[in-house]
């Protein structure tokens, strides 16, 4: 039995019709060909599936996609359009100049932790960025240059 949903991705009103237990990340994968967010651990521990779901930071993961019904949802691919600016987000950009990413699998789901830290909090410490990317794995870099990356785009956004 399908239900039917109404959200807006990226700024676009989508309405689907899905089964009640398909989840949010599937979702935006597999019915809106949103690519960019990751499947990582499937329990949320990984962060690689981070969105911003009306303004917070959640585990795609862990929502059912008809749990997201008249919600505001912003993946990797609108973070651009958040900029406004029709180029890359600061933080995107910031990830690029910094080398925050090594194979990029958990970029995506950093970068939409960090936006939301930054949206919160204009210029966070090291330490506050550390908290806010507490849930979001990443077995590449060692954590040093996507600190350095998320510090750069706070100066970029100030």
């Amino acid at each position: 039995m399908s239900m039917p949903i109404s959200v807006t991705v990226n700024g676009r009103q989508h309405r689907e019709e899905v089964e009640p237990r398909l989840l949010l990340v599937d979702f935006l994968r597999e019915v809106l060909g949103l690519t960019g967010t990751h499947v990582g651990c499937d329990t949320s521990g990984c962060g690689a599936c981070t969105i911003v779901v009306n303004g917070k930071a959640v585990k795609s993961c862990t929502l059912l996609a008809v749990q997201a019904d008249g919600a505001e949802v912003t993946t990797i691919e609108g973070l651009a359009n958040a900029a406004g600016n029709g180029g890359l987000h600061p933080l995107q950009q910031s990830f690029h100049e910094e080398h925050g990413l090594q194979c990029g699998f958990c970029t995506p789901g950093m970068i939409m932790a960090a936006w939301q830290l930054l949206e919160r909090t204009p210029a966070p410490s090291d330490a506050e960025i550390r908290h806010a990317l507490e849930g979001n794995f990443c077995r590449c870099t060692g954590y040093e240059n996507i600190v350095r990356s998320v510090r750069r785009a706070a100066g970029a956004k100030a």
